[in-house]
């Protein structure tokens, strides 16, 4: 039986309120509270993540003003995963087509690089997450969580833009196969923390009992070398998985002090933000949100599932932003350390629906992508976007 907060425990975390546009107030079902079982350092080796903002204009819990800048591209299909290459032009996967594009910064013109071989969509299946080597100027690695029909799984493709439209990815290369598929929650966030190893976010396949089993794949964040073996260091000797415990994690970023934060579905409740610690249990299926039970570690924040499902996420301006489907809205949930620093801070309430990446980019702006189109969400004319937001 899960857990489930109590009116008393509510009481005594941060009050909320209702927002919409680009106000900052709390929205109802949000709260935060103190992480239980975590210290400082008990993310990845320290140090700045290559992919957070670099600017700071408002300090962790007050309220900074978030504007669309400016659409990069629209009329994409089912966009999931979304990169930033070295010239600041954009790779984006399409779930259902299995395409990679590149998007020009410059005027949003698309490019398609090509269609991975293998990919088969269906459900909250398909082409997923994309990551660059950490080694990208030289080896012009691109690596994609995809799902087959079997599996789901991380391969790497050779990425030439030198070649024909259609013709620029190379034959894709296995880098960890076996992860646990089914028509919901296949996970599919793939990144490279600042210690240069690959981390992936994984769902229970519909299958709960699988997050807690560290013999599996499924309901787990996973830590591997670029070649895809467990990484040295990690927890369970010979294992790739990293934490466990979770339903379907497909938000993954690392803050200037190299701890990792995830985002996580939950299931009727609670759906969570948790730092996480290695070799850390968050509960799943015992426990949903907060349960105050010692071995398990409870978010640093958490919503109810009608106001988030979240999705990507991302490190900038002293704050954590997840990109939030079912509740069609920006989060923003401000730090100080390894804690909240004030209740979650919802922006674009309904503005552009459905939100499925979030990403920050060089400049200090944050990089959002709509996911109108994927089966669930209300198309409008133009979906889907990738739209440039500024924080000041």
């Amino acid at each position: 039986m899960r857990s489930r907060v109590g009116v008393g425990l509510l009481a005594l975390l941060l009050g909320s309120g209702a927002v919409t546009g680009c106000s900052s107030a709390p929205a109802p079902g949000a709260t935060s509270a103190a992480p239980t079982s975590t210290a400082p350092g008990s993310g990845p080796s320290s140090g700045a993540a290559s992919a957070t903002a670099s600017g700071a204009s408002s300090s962790p819990g007050s309220a900074p003003s978030v504007a669309v800048r400016a659409t990069v591209t629209e009329e994409l299909a089912a966009p999931w995963g979304l990169v930033v290459l070295p010239d600041g032009d954009l790779l984006v996967s399409e779930r259902d087509s299995g395409r990679i594009l590149r998007v020009a910064a410059k005027d949003g013109a698309r490019t398609e690089a090509g269609t991975v071989p293998g990919v088969v969509s269906g459900g909250e299946g398909g082409l997923l997450g994309l990551a660059l080597s950490p080694g990208y100027g030289d080896d012009h690695l691109v690596y994609a969580y995809l799902s087959t029909a079997t599996d789901n799984r991380i391969v790497r493709l050779t990425y030439d833009p030198a070649r024909p439209a259609t013709e620029q990815l190379g034959a894709p290369e296995v880098v960890l196969a076996g992860i646990p598929h089914g028509p919901r929650h296949n996970g599919g966030r793939i990144a490279f923390g600042p210690d240069g190893l690959l981390y992936a976010g994984t769902g229970d396949s519909s299958n709960s009992a699988l997050a807690q089993d560290k013999g599996s794949l499924g309901g787990k964040i996973l830590r591997l070398t670029p070649d895809g073996a467990p990484a040295p260091g990690n927890p369970f000797p010979g294992s790739p998985v990293y934490s466990y415990g979770h339903r379907n994690v497909q938000g993954l970023t690392w803050d200037p002090q190299g701890r990792l934060w995830a985002s996580e579905f939950g299931q009727d409740t609670w759906d969570e933000l948790n730092l996480i610690r290695a070799g850390g249990n968050y509960g799943w299926p015992v426990v949903e949100g907060i349960g105050n039970q010692p071995d398990f570690i409870d978010p640093v924040a958490q919503w109810h599932t009608s106001d988030a499902s979240p999705s990507g996420i991302a490190y900038a301006d002293g704050a954590v932003w997840i990109a939030a489907l079912r509740g069609t809205r920006l989060w923003r949930v401000p730090l100080d350390g390894d804690r909240a620093a004030g209740a979650p801070q919802a922006f674009l309430t309904d503005a552009q629906g459905r939100l499925r990446t979030v990403v920050a980019d060089r400049d200090g702006t944050l990089l959002l992508v709509t996911n109108n189109t994927d089966g669930r969400g209300d198309s409008r004319s133009g979906d889907d976007r990738i739209l440039r937001l500024t924080i000041s």
